[in-house]
Formats: C-alpha cells, structure tokens, sequence
C-alpha cells in the first residue's frame, strides 16, 4: 500500500468506516481510532492507523487537517426525498390536529392535490428556490447524496419541471443528487376515476419523456389502496424495464397489497415505508436484494401505530436504510439527525444500525457502489464531527456537532 503523494490528509482522528462486511472481528461501526485518512484525485487513497504515518505529514500531503480526537464517517446519504414541490400544507396539519378527516380536508381542496395544484402553478425557479433551501438544512448535517422524486406534477411539464430543478440542485449545491420519476404517485383530477388511462399515459408519454431529457435515474410508485394496484405499478415497471431503468416502490405502509414482493420480482432496488410488510414480502426481499427503507417521519408525522418488521428484517438479512421522506403532507422533515433519533426510539433500531441505514444501506438502495463506506477507492465524501462515539448522532436531539465535510475530498463548510 503505497503512503505519501496525496492531495489531503486527515489526521489524529477515529473513523467510523461503516464497512461492516470486512468486520469479522465485530467492530461496532467499522471504527479505527487514532486513525487517519488520505485523499488523491477525490477517492480514498489510503486508510489507517497513525503509526503507520512514519515520515513528517507535510510529506505526504499537500494539504494536512489535523482533527485530533474528531470523528469520521461517509458523508451522510438521505435516499428518500420528495424535497421539490411548490406549497405547503401546514393549514391542512392545524385542521387535522382539530379534527377534521382527510375526506373533509379533501373537500376542502387539500391533501397531495393542493401540492399538485401548486407545483404546477409553480416556475421551475420558484421550485428550485423552495427546494434548495430545504436541501441546504440537509447539507449543513453532513449530507452529500441525495434522492430526490418527482410527483407532485402528474402531468409531463410539470414532472419534467419537477426532475430539472432536481438535477440542477446536483450542479449547483454540493451534493450529488440521484433523481426518481413518481407520476404513478396520486390519480390527478383530470383523470378521476379512470386509473388505468392514467397508468397508460404514465407509460407512454410522461415516463418516456422524462427519461429520453436523461432526467431519471430510476422510476418510483406509490403501491396502496389509495393510490395503485401492484397490476398497475407492475406495468410501469415493465415500461421501465424496456427503458432500462431501475425501479423502487413505496410499499405495504398503509396495507399489505403484496407490493414488495411484485417490486422485488424485477429487482427493485429499495421498497419503502413497510409497515405492514409481511414475511413473504421479506423473504422476497431478502432473495433479489432489494433494501428496505424505512421513514420514521412519516410515521411520526401520521401519528402511525404499526411498527416495520425489523426483526424478520434482521433475521433474513434484508439491509435497513432510514431516510426522512422530505415532503409537505406527512414528513415535513429536513433533519437527518432528527431522522436518526426517530429511527432509534420509534423503530427501535440500535444507533449502528440507524447510522447504516444513512450511510451503507442508504447507498444500496440508491444503487450507488462508490459511497457509503469508508474504504480505499470509494468516492472521498465524508463528514467530521465534533463527538465522542458515534452512537451520539442519534442521541441528542436539536444539537448538530458537524464541524465540516469533505465532497470528493475537498472541505465544504455546511
């Protein structure tokens, strides 16, 4: 392993890897202390303890940042965000805090169609100012990857809007951004009552469209009584396999229609919420190697009683990813942190596994093999902290001790 002839080099410090599957020795977190990290051309270049640096650090690198007693890990992955949309909806959360239903909210003119009504209303730099400064909240806790969905357009001007502004949040703030197309999110007005005509515009027009301007790097649905039929979702997934583009699903949060075993039949990538995932849906998960994503806030948000299976989930080795499902009707969330601590008391997930689902897991299911850990060759995005052990990134709760990143090794102060 070669030392020296580095563009930067973080010493002095404890490194929380995530790399769980090299450690069989059962290190909590991949963890080396009094460790130190090397950068060249944007990917790790060497990782390992500080008695292995013999020569004057300034040697070794041109630039050297000595961190002693700070903690590292992957820069943090948030694989779950509907974060573009015009609106919000905190009118609707004060109706239903005094007690009006959601058919009463409907009535009224609320619920995913408000946000539909003001997303399309929106100019994509209205969208983009929204956006970014809820992405910015994101950032300044240490993310440097991030999924973000379209949705709230349903029609093909507004969902192309909607995937645009995403990509343009990935130019212009640091943070690498994966897009999801979600026309199969809601049944817009237009077409009440005619859900399959809407399936067959998704697949025919939008769908194709979207992804013939190079906007989608997977293709997403909502899996529900009050949304699609797995019959449904399965023919979008068929129209994207004929793109060849990658499929996730939200699935099994309201009611167990069997959608993640159909999504786990074309391999999706990730099947989300689950909170009434059954062990057939896990066992089919566990078999094509599709992550489960689980999303605290909205389950919070909701005010929902049915826990996730995490123990068929561990006992079948399904991967865990935890993200905060960015959106204004039911996980008005831009904490990671904050989804963290929610992962840890309402899932009861152990603050290793809550990091992972942000970190490993997290790049999983964004199909993603450069991040998430910290190894030589993966991309050099990382996140210094100010903490004792890692497990205090779920502990506290309103307290950001993120001191700076690094995206593809260079420092980005949040």
């Amino acid at each position: 392993m070669q030392i020296g002839g580095w563009d930067a080099l973080w010493t002095n410090a404890n490194i929380a890897t995530m790399d769980l599957a090299a450690g069989e020795d059962g290190v909590p977190y991949g963890a080396l202390n009094d460790a130190a990290i090397a950068v060249h051309d944007g990917a790790i270049a060497w990782i390992g303890s500080m008695t292995e640096l013999t020569e004057p650090f300034h040697r070794l690198a041109a630039e050297v940042h000595d961190i002693p007693g700070r903690w590292i890990t992957p820069g943090l992955i948030d694989c779950h965000t509907h974060i573009v949309y015009g609106g919000n909806r905190a009118a609707e959360f004060e109706m239903r805090l005094e007690g009006a239903t959601y058919e009463e909210i409907a009535r009224a003119g609320g619920g995913i169609r408000s946000t539909v009504t003001a997303t399309r209303e929106a100019s994509e730099e209205d969208l983009f100012r929204s956006a970014a400064s809820r992405v910015r909240h994101l950032l300044a806790e240490g993310v440097t990857t991030l999924e973000i969905k379209s949705g709230y357009g349903l029609d093909t001007k507004t969902e192309i809007a909607m995937l645009r502004t995403a990509r343009r949040i990935g130019r212009e703030l640091p943070v690498t951004v994966r897009t999801s197309f979600l026309g199969a999110h809601a049944l817009p007005s237009e077409f009440d009552g005619r859900e399959d005509a809407y399936i067959e515009f998704v697949c025919d027009e939008s769908l194709p469209a979207a992804v013939s301007e190079g906007l989608v790097d997977a293709v997403d649905g909502f899996c529900e009584g009050i949304a699609f039929s797995p019959q449904q979702m399965a023919r979008v997934f068929d129209k994207a396999r004929e793109l060849e583009v990658p499929v996730k699903l939200h699935a099994e949060q309201l009611s167990d229609l069997k959608g993640a075993v159909m999504a786990a039949s074309y391999d999706a990538m990730s099947a989300d919420h689950l909170e009434y995932l059954e062990e057939d849906g896990v066992r089919a998960m566990a078999a094509s190697g599709t992550v489960a994503v689980l999303l605290p806030g909205a389950f919070y948000f909701l005010r929902e009683a049915k826990l996730p299976p995490l123990d068929l989930l561990r006992q079948f080795g399904v991967p865990i990813a935890v993200a905060t499902d960015c959106n204004p009707g039911s996980s008005p969330v831009t904490s990671i942190l904050m989804t963290l601590n929610m992962a840890c008391t309402l899932f009861r997930m152990t603050p290793e596994e809550a990091l992972a689902g942000i970190t490993c897991n997290a790049a999983k299911a964004l199909g993603l093999t450069d991040r998430g850990v910290l190894r030589i060759g993966a991309r050099a995005d990382f996140a210094i902290w100010n903490i004792e052990r890692p497990g205090e990134l779920s502990y506290r709760i309103g307290f950001n001790p993120l001191e700076h990143v690094a995206i593809a090794g260079k420092v980005s102060n949040p």
